[in-house]
């Protein structure tokens, strides 16, 4: 049965409509999980840390897909809430076109800026080949990888949850496929794990956008675009705080290493790479959830149904701690068995990884709630509240934390950074919560 925006939304229903962008976050986290597997145990700890030390950049680069999808939907979820079907059509085709066009664009840039921005950043004689040639590969998918970005917010409002997660899932088998034939059988080193990532990037960004060029029963389909100067940048500021989530925390992730660089060497980033693959999987769950409520919420906006909206935001809360307390407990008990797959043939860098993991595992219980509140925000069409809420949490919270706490702590402080800054986090967010409920109506 098909779940329509328009729907009254119970537990059940909400849960339904919100599980496929679930699955497929957790999906996107999953194959990404196996790329590190392979190029960990088939290829070596040193092209394992170079491939973390330069994916922050490469990342970062991407970055716009995310702003255009989460800002766009929003405000296209708006305009179907008030019943401008074909100014949110218009709308979508524009920002396609904008994301591709931008994707090229970026693409050349990050080829003539990748080895002095690998060099600027300390990798060192052993990994900056690795830094390179990695890279040089994934960014021919860059354009495909935003339109991947953009299409997962796209596909919620336009009522096909359902496609994303297959999308996401084929993307997924032929990455994972190429990297057990490229890298496990034939052994082409780094570039077969790069080659397998584009492959799949290609057909994540490009079979999606086949699909909404084509007639089709969705809400939204790609046709004659119409430049709105004004809707582009409420686009762009409802789509902010995406950009800076997305871009502090590649910024971030590069301070981290220089960091773990510092205190614990190449095993140290080994170990922060091999966490943060799986700790996204953990952290998806919280993303997939906003990103699959997220047009409900501005549908409601634009429908003006302050009662319904009210409604929705306690139902998500809850379900949104919910989830947060299993992801605690999971990740406190499976810290071990992943650390194992991943680092297992080398005692000491497993010993670090697993006493990195532990301590991480407790910041899973506060991110869901910035997660969610900075979502909630975008999908009300307040950019400013969201972007603060993601530029506190994934910057001066994390920077703070990670420059001042190994003073203390040695480099148990930097794994407790992350705690620390979600926790101040969550005490934003439930501070900008109390702050808005009068002018939102929730």
């Amino acid at each position: 049965m098909t779940i329509r925006l328009s729907d009254c939304f119970t537990y059940g229903r909400l849960l339904r409509f919100a599980l496929p962008s679930i699955l497929m976050m957790v999906f996107t986290s999953i194959y990404g999980v196996v790329d590190g597997y392979f190029i960990s145990n088939y290829i070596g700890k040193a092209p394992f840390a170079a491939v973390n030390f330069i994916m922050p950049f490469l990342m970062l680069l991407g970055t716009l897909g995310f702003m255009v999808g989460a800002g766009g939907s929003a405000l296209i979820g708006k305009y179907l809430g008030e019943g401008r079907t074909e100014d949110a059509k218009q709308l979508f085709s524009f920002l396609i076109y904008l994301t591709l066009i931008s994707g090229v664009a970026v693409t050349a840039v990050g080829e003539l800026a990748l080895e002095p921005v690998a060099h600027a950043l300390g990798a060192d004689e052993v990994m900056l080949p690795d830094c390179v040639r990695y890279g040089r590969i994934i960014l021919i998918g860059l354009p495909a990888l935003m339109l991947q970005f953009a299409f997962h917010s796209f596909y919620v409002t336009a009522e096909r949850p359902q496609m994303g997660l297959y999308v996401t899932l084929s993307a997924g088998g032929i990455n994972m496929l190429l990297d057990w034939l490229l890298v496990g059988v034939f052994r082409l080193d780094i570039e077969g794990a790069a080659l397998a990532t584009v492959i799949s990037q290609f057909v994540g960004g490009y079979l999606p956008l086949v699909y909404f060029l084509c007639p089709n029963r969705s809400l939204l389909r790609i046709g004659k675009p119409r430049l709105d100067g004004r809707a582009l940048a409420k686009v762009l500021g409802n789509g902010a705080s995406e950009f800076v989530s997305n871009i502090s925390m590649s910024i971030v992730t590069m301070l981290y290493n220089a960091q773990l660089m510092k205190f614990a060497g190449e095993n140290g980033v080994a170990a922060y790479g091999a966490l943060m693959y799986v700790c996204f999987i953990f952290i998806s769950i919280f993303i997939g959830f906003s990103v699959g409520t997220a047009p409900i919420i501005s549908f409601r906006l634009g429908a003006q149904n302050h009662a319904e909206l009210k409604s929705l935001l306690q139902k998500c809360l809850r379900m949104i701690g919910g989830f947060a307390l299993l992801m605690l407990i999971a990740g406190e008990l499976l810290a071990k068995p992943l650390s194992k797959l991943y680092v297992g043939y080398d005692l000491e860098l497993m010993g670090i990884t697993i006493r990195a993991f532990r301590i991480t595992s407790i910041s899973f219980f506060f991110a869901a709630f910035p997660i969610f509140g900075s979502s909630f925000f975008t999908a009300l069409n307040d950019g400013k509240s969201s972007a603060i809420i993601s530029f506190l949490r994934q910057f001066v919270f994390q920077v703070g934390a990670v420059l001042l706490l190994p003073l203390a702590f040695g480099l148990d402080g930097v794994w407790f950074s992350n705690v620390i800054a979600e926790i101040a986090a969550t005490l934003l967010t439930v501070w900008f919560l109390l702050r808005k409920r009068k002018q939102f109506h929730y």
